[in-house]
C-alpha cells in the first residue's frame, strides 16, 4: 500500500499514469467490444468520470466508429430520483428510452458499459424501486434485452473510479489518494497497466483454453460443490452444455470480451437440476444496496428458502423478478490464484469480486453454452433446462477450502476444484 500522498503528489502521480489510462480507453474500444469500421459506439458512464468517457469516444472514432453516443449516470441523481418518485412510476420505461436503447440495438451497436458506483448510494431506498426498474427495462426494451442475451449487439462491462467507490475500497486514504489507488488497482487487475494490454489479452484469452478443454471434454453431467462454510450443493448439466470464457462472439463470429477484467470459465447448469444448500463467500452489491452473508437453498433447481444478515429484502426482490429469478443460470469456474484475488481488495463491485470467486448467476442463462443455442429461441432454450429469466444477477461463493467434483455419465468422480483452485494447480 502506497504511503500517503499530498495533493501535488497525486497530482503528478495521476499525470504519469494517464498514458496507461489511454491504453485502457483503447483496449476497451478495441478488445472489448472491437468496434467495426462505421459501428454505432454506446458509451454508457457515470458523469464523474467525463474525463475517461471522453478517453473512450476518442478511441472509439479512432477505431474507425461511424458515431458514438454516450448515456451518462450519476448516483446522486438515480438516488433523487428513487427519494421522491413513486414505485408505479419506475413500472413502465418511458417511451423515449425504450426507442433510444431498441433502436441503437436495432441498428448494430455496440455498448460499453463503464462500472463505477458508491457500493451504498442506495442505502435506506425502498429495494422495491430499483428492482422494478430493472425488471421494466429487462421486459419492455426487447430488442436491446435481446441484443445483449444473445451476443448479438457486442458489450463490454469495465471499470473506472468514482471518489464515494475509492472511499469503500481505500477507506484509509483521503478522496483524491483513494482515486488514484483505485485507477492503479484497476488497471492492474485487468492487465492493463503494461506497454501492449491489447497483446496481453490476447496471451490471457490463449490461457483459458486448457480449463474450457478439460472440462468440454469430461462434459460432466453434474457438479458436486462443499465447503467447510456449509456449502453442500449439487448442480446439473444440460446434456448439450458448452463451457465458455474469455472472448465471446456474436452468432456472425465477431469476437469481443464481454467483461474486462475477466478470469472465468462459465457455462449455464440444468435450471431443473440444481438441489442442496450454497454459502455466499463474498457481499453482493445490487442497485446500490449490498446483500452479505447469504445462502440460497435450492429443490429441483428452484430456490425454496434464503436468508441474509443483510440485504434480505433485496435478496427477495431479485429471487421475485420472476420465476426465472429462483434458478440458476450461470455457474462459473475461477482459481483463487488471480490477481484479483492476490491483490487483497474487496471491490465491492460484482465485476471485479466474481472474478475473484467461483460464482454462480440467479436468472437467465446463455444461449451460447449450449451446443447450437443461438438458433433456439429463448423458449426453446427453456425447455432444454436453460434458464429464462428477466434478470442475471452473479453471487460469489468461492471460499479457500471450495471443493467441486465433477460428475461423470457412469456416476464417477473427477476433482475439479481442490482448496479453492483448479486441482492441477
Amino acid at each position: 500500500m502506497t504511503a500517503s500522498m499530498t495533493h501535488e503528489e497525486v497530482r503528478v502521480a495521476m499525470k504519469a499514469l494517464q498514458p496507461a489510462i489511454w491504453r485502457y480507453a483503447q483496449l476497451i474500444v478495441r478488445k472489448g467490444v472491437h468496434v467495426k469500421p462505421g459501428q454505432e459506439l454506446v458509451v454508457r458512464c457515470p458523469v464523474e468520470r467525463a474525463d475517461f468517457c471522453r478517453d473512450l469516444v476518442r478511441a472509439g472514432y479512432e477505431a474507425g466508429a461511424g458515431h458514438v453516443t454516450v448515456i451518462w449516470s450519476d448516483d446522486v441523481v438515480s438516488r433523487l430520483e428513487y427519494e421522491h418518485v413513486e414505485t408505479a412510476w419506475f413500472e413502465t420505461v418511458p417511451a423515449w428510452q425504450r426507442a433510444q436503447l431498441d433502436d441503437l440495438a436495432a441498428m448494430g451497436a455496440c455498448f460499453v458499459f463503464i462500472d463505477g458506483s458508491d457500493p451504498e448510494a442506495l442505502l435506506g431506498i425502498d429495494p422495491a424501486k430499483p428492482a422494478a426498474a430493472s425488471k421494466a427495462k429487462n421486459q419492455q426494451c426487447t430488442v436491446f434485452r435481446h441484443g445483449l442475451d444473445f451476443n448479438e449487439n457486442p458489450w463490454c462491462i469495465a471499470g473506472a473510479p468514482v471518489a464515494a467507490w475509492a472511499q469503500h475500497v481505500f477507506p484509509q486514504e483521503n478522496e483524491e489518494v483513494g482515486v488514484y489507488q483505485l485507477w492503479r488497482a484497476i488497471l492492474s487487475v485487468a492487465r492493463a497497466d503494461g506497454d501492449d494490454p491489447e497483446s496481453d489479452w490476447e496471451l490471457h484469452d490463449a490461457r483459458f483454453e486448457k480449463n474450457l478443454r478439460f472440462l468440454n471434454e469430461r462434459h460432466f453431467k453434474a457438479l458436486h460443490y462443499t465447503a467447510s462454510n456449509g456449502t453442500d450443493l449439487s448442480v446439473g448439466l444440460t446434456d448439450k452444455h458448452v463451457w465458455a470464457g474469455g472472448k465471446g462472439k456474436t452468432p456472425d463470429g465477431h469476437d469481443f470480451f464481454p467483461n474486462i477484467p475477466t478470469e472465468e470459465v462459465f457455462t449455464s447448469p440444468h435450471c431443473e437440476q440444481v438441489d442442496g444448500v450454497v454459502y455466499s463467500a463474498l457481499p453482493l452489491i445490487h442497485h446500490g444496496n449490498k446483500i452479505d452473508r447469504f445462502w440460497l437453498r435450492f429443490e429441483q433447481g428452484r430456490v425454496v428458502e434464503f436468508d441474509a444478515a443483510v440485504g434480505k429484502e433485496t435478496l427477495k426482490g431479485i429471487l421475485d423478478t420472476d420465476e426465472g429469478g429462483r434458478r440458476l443460470g450461470e455457474v462459473a469456474l475461477i482459481s483463487k490464484n488471480t490477481p484479483i484475488r492476490e491483490s487483497g481488495l474487496l471491490f465491492y463491485s460484482t465485476l471485479y469480486d466474481e472474478n475473484a470467486s467461483c460464482h454462480l448467476a440467479l436468472g437467465i442463462g446463455f444461449p451460447e453454452c449450449y451446443e447450437g443455442g443461438y438458433e433456439l429461441s429463448a423458449e426453446e432454450l427453456r425447455e432444454r433446462g436453460v434458464n429464462s429469466s428477466h434478470t442475471h444477477v452473479d453471487f460469489m461463493i468461492g471460499t479457500d477450502d471450495l471443493s467441486v467434483t465433477g460428475i461423470c455419465e457412469d456416476g464417477s468422480e473427477v476433482p475439479v476444484f481442490v482448496n479453492g483452485q483448479w486441482s492441477w494447480e
